[in-house]
């Protein structure tokens, strides 16, 4: 009798040690499947519409300066990021980059000849990594004499309004030339003077404006002068991320007029002129001045651009002829500008990131 007491009570330890074994399998098996969930990014599908793989997180890798990093990569960007799916990881430069990884996307921002070049070979050895942007692409944009002729070679449709370039002359050395090269150029006074690199950096954002003849000799080459254009202090930046356009109001520098330019003389030294401070989205102005251009000429005008410059990450600076309501001007475009100062970057990004891995499984 005591043996079958024992024999059961036997069992029923058995049974409840099995019962627990699958509680925890149990247990297991939902950590798993929430852990997956975590990491899905999408499914790709193939032509039935039936679920033929699931990916896990997409991982950025980013190579930025430290101050581009600080800008962008700021905590709300990062957890919503984190949210859908998405793994942003910091680029060792002190380390081959095929070693590193492995990547989805690479994010960059640097200069100089070698980044350049380890950026190409890991193009061409890692094919399927998407890289944004190309760096030779990319290097177009740093010099002032070239960026802006994808523009100028445009000829969009006149039904939205007209989008061009300031007529601009490009000095390489000798400031005493400046005025000679002026007249024989036919440009008109007053001048916008601007570094003829656009690397990045503060000194090539700085800006002069020169009133007069004698003063352009004392200008630093190699610079850009552009013909200044007046348009009401206010300039237009055109963020492009992918096919996603946002623009915003930026303060600018103020008209010149003709009594101004026959009073004034010398060279006027600006920092950079458009900056988060200087938002001008919410100030009282004339709304002559204040119009957005047309979205379907932005839209346009930014497809266009994309192609021809083979870029997705870029910015446009534009203004308005004032007095024009549809005639506009872009006076600089800069790749992977200041994202952090566009209203609702965290957004845009995470979800142009995801279509770019949209289209990777499409294909």
């Amino acid at each position: 009798m005591r043996l079958k007491e024992e024999a059961m009570a036997c069992r029923n330890e058995e049974e409840r040690e099995r019962e627990r074994e699958r509680e925890e399998e149990e247990e297991e098996k939902l950590a798993q499947t929430h852990h997956r969930h975590q990491q899905q990014l999408q499914w790709c599908t193939v032509g039935d519409g039936f679920p033929q793989q699931l990916r896990k997180v997409v991982v950025v890798g980013y190579a930025l300066t430290s101050k581009k990093t600080k800008s962008f990569l700021q905590p709300k960007l990062e957890g919503l990021a984190r949210n859908k799916g998405i793994l942003f990881v910091a680029i060792d430069q002190n380390q081959p980059l095929s070693d590193q990884g492995p990547f989805d996307i690479v994010l960059h921002k640097l200069s100089g000849k070698e980044w350049r070049r380890i950026l190409e070979d890991y193009r061409q050895t890692h094919p399927e990594v998407t890289v944004l942007d190309p760096p030779d692409a990319i290097q177009h944009l740093r010099n002032r004499q070239f960026m802006l002729q994808a523009v100028a070679d445009l000829n969009l449709s006149e039904s939205y309004g007209k989008v061009g370039v300031p007529r601009q002359l490009v000095i390489k050395r000798d400031a005493s030339s400046i005025p000679d090269a002026v007249a024989k150029a036919g440009l008109t006074l007053p001048f916008v003077a601007k570094p003829l690199v656009a690397d990045g950096s503060a000194k090539s954002h700085e800006l002069s404006l020169a009133y007069d003849q004698n003063s352009l000799q004392k200008l630093e080459p190699p610079l850009v002068l552009q013909e200044f254009v007046n348009h009401g202090g206010v300039l237009f930046k055109v963020y492009i991320v992918g096919e996603s356009i946002k623009v915003v109001r930026r303060f600018s520098l103020p008209d010149v007029s003709t009594r101004e330019l026959s009073k004034n003389a010398g060279v006027y030294r600006f920092p950079r002129v458009s900056c988060a401070a200087a938002s001008a989205d919410d100030a009282d102005l004339d709304p002559g001045v204040a119009e957005l251009p047309p979205r379907p000429l932005l839209e346009r005008l930014a497809k266009e651009l994309r192609r021809r410059l083979g870029l997705r990450l870029f910015n446009l600076d534009i203004i308005r002829d004032h007095g024009s309501r549809d005639h506009f001007y872009v006076i600089d475009i800069n790749y992977f500008p200041g994202y952090g100062k566009m209203p609702e970057y965290e957004h845009i990004f995470t979800d142009f990131l995801l279509s770019l891995m949209q289209g990777k499984c499409k294909k």
